[in-house]
């Protein structure tokens, strides 16, 4: 291993490290700490670790920079598959239509893919985090995400009320919140 590869596996793990205890942190906020606990654990697994390690950038995500490499991400559809606090692991086949569909996440899900957004930003952003950042990012992407509406709906209304109402409020909510 060369020392630029070293380098870059010790910030990679320091990353998702500090991201893993940002989610776990937000998690026992949101009242779901078993899924803080075990979130992300892929990430350390050989097939998501070492494509993090070689596409590391430290201000965004590695698949980014793999998907600049090939077109795609393997680790990011590694992950994706394994984790159900993201959208794009719900979708299946629609049984009327047998197209691609996006399905409703369960409500866990949805706080935890909340928990997971805000440490994200923070992460990735540093200083130049504020409470409507995680609303902008998810915001730019809207138009071009396949998530079922009921599930964009409650994550917009989340992302906005971190941004208008502050972590404090947003996070008590998210904990009473039993059904969308």
């Amino acid at each position: 291993m060369d020392d630029r590869t070293r380098s870059n596996a010790v910030k990679h793990f320091k990353t998702i490290t500090r991201h893993r205890h940002e989610v776990m942190k937000n998690c026992f906020r949101a009242g779901i700490p078993l899924q803080g606990l075990l979130h992300d654990l892929s990430k350390y697994s050989y097939e998501e670790f070492s494509l993090g390690v070689k596409y590391y950038q430290g201000t965004r995500s590695p698949h980014e920079g793999e998907r600049d490499s090939y077109g795609y991400s393997l680790a990011w559809m590694h992950h994706k598959g394994r984790n159900k606090h993201h959208f794009e692991y719900w979708t299946d086949y629609d049984p009327v239509t047998r197209v691609m569909s996006p399905v409703k996440m369960p409500l866990r899900y949805v706080k935890e893919m909340f928990c997971d957004r805000v440490a994200a930003s923070k992460i990735y952003m540093k200083d130049d985090y504020n409470d409507g950042s995680a609303l902008a990012y998810f915001m730019r992407g809207k138009n071009t995400r396949m998530i079922h509406p009921e599930t964009s709906e409650l994550i917009e209304k989340l992302l906005t009320m971190l941004k208008d109402k502050g972590e404090r409020k947003t996070f008590a909510y998210v904990r009473r919140l039993r059904k969308y």
